[in-house]
């Protein structure tokens, strides 16, 4: 038996507001206000996340697996709510300028996750080759960049507590072991394309750059 990776990935990231609304009461963290903008932030960056998956789909996840595979997808998704169990369970609150970079930093990333994967389903459903024009000017993975701001928001507001290491490292451990090797074979695949060379010489890999 085999299920289409998106099927998986959805439903961890669709119920992640429920999680973290479930973890709020459970530890009697009403009055939290980190715990309430972390229910903003992820909870509604799941949301957006499946919505995204049925309105302009990646095709990369399309693709089907087992289900050991499955159940170690969806085991490395549960590990990215580390923060959320952090925070409810300690009772944490961070300080307002944490709060305020983590808003930012959420906002900057979910225009790129999603404007730039947007820009990757037209460009791709009108014709083929690759984009270089938009968010893929400056870097080759600006989605992936937009992710990692995402991420990294809900990593900022536990940066204040004792087990700050934890979400860091999973984060760590996602971007070398998953996104690292996706990106790499994103750039072999695409490598076919004779302007390629070129267009790989002038970006960064998915950092973009500033000037």
């Amino acid at each position: 038996m085999q299920i289409k990776q998106k099927y998986i990935i959805d439903f961890a990231k669709g119920v992640t507001w429920i999680l973290v609304l479930s973890l709020i009461f459970y530890y009697n963290q009403e009055q939290n206000l980190t715990a309430w903008i972390y229910f903003c932030l992820h909870g509604s960056y799941g949301l957006m996340w499946v919505s995204k998956s049925y309105i302009f789909p990646d095709k990369t996840w399309e693709s089907k697996v087992g289900i050991p595979y499955a159940a170690l997808i969806f085991i490395g998704l549960v590990l990215y709510w580390a923060p959320a169990f952090i925070i409810a369970s300690t009772g944490h609150q961070a300080s307002l300028p944490i709060i305020t970079a983590a808003i930012f930093t959420f906002s900057i990333g979910v225009f790129y996750h999603f404007a730039s994967d947007m820009q990757k389903y037209i460009f791709l459903k009108n014709s083929s080759g690759l984009i270089t024009n938009g968010f893929w000017k400056q870097c080759r993975h600006p989605n992936y960049f937009g992710e990692l701001l995402i991420y990294l928001s809900f990593v900022l507001l536990v940066i204040e507590t004792a087990l700050w290491w934890l979400p860091v490292l999973i984060l760590f451990l996602f971007i070398a072991a998953v996104w690292i090797p996706n990106m790499i074979l994103i750039d072999k695949s695409l490598s076919r394309f004779e302007e390629h060379k070129s267009y790989k010489d002038k970006t960064a890999f998915f950092i973009p750059y500033i000037l």
